[in-house]
């Protein structure tokens, strides 16, 4: 598992505050459900459950802030909400939500991402999957809705 102290969280100033005044660190987030979270943070359940989320996914090895912000993006604020998805479907749903196809090594993420939720595994990387991710694409392919702009060319 990568370590805790690295996890980087997009907090308000009031929301660094309030954990300084608890006393808390970012690594000790694990410690709180995201109940405790809403108060010690002085936020809404939502900002509290995405906060818990994006420093949970953070913990997969290789996966950083904004892959996690991506997670939620999607609408999953846990690990378990994971553990029996496709990833590939998750990829597509994904392409389709931006409007745009992205570059594949974000279908092995989230192949690395779906692997961890079942299996806790924290051995591998995303790029362990690129041969999985190729296989299947050669066998199966995209979506006939697929985007057909790239996400180098969208407008962010």
């Amino acid at each position: 598992m990568k370590s805790k102290s690295n996890i980087k969280l997009p907090l308000t100033d009031l929301e660094k505050a309030n954990l300084k005044k608890h006393k808390i660190k970012k690594a000790d987030i694990f410690d709180y459900s995201s109940d405790e979270l809403e108060v010690l943070l002085n936020s809404t359940p939502e900002r509290a459950k995405t906060i818990y989320a994006l420093a949970e996914f953070q913990t997969i090895p290789s996966i950083g802030i904004k892959f996690a912000e991506d997670l939620v993006f999607l609408g999953y604020s846990s690990l378990s909400a994971l553990k029996d998805k496709n990833a590939a479907k998750l990829t597509d749903e994904y392409e389709q939500k931006k409007g745009y196809w992205v570059d594949s090594c974000v279908e092995d993420q989230f192949r690395l991402v779906v692997h961890f939720a079942k299996t806790n595994d924290n051995s591998k990387t995303w790029w362990d999957f690129t041969e999985e991710r190729k296989k299947y694409r050669l066998e199966n392919g995209y979506p006939v809705n697929r985007p057909t702009k790239a996400w180098h060319d969208a407008s962010y």
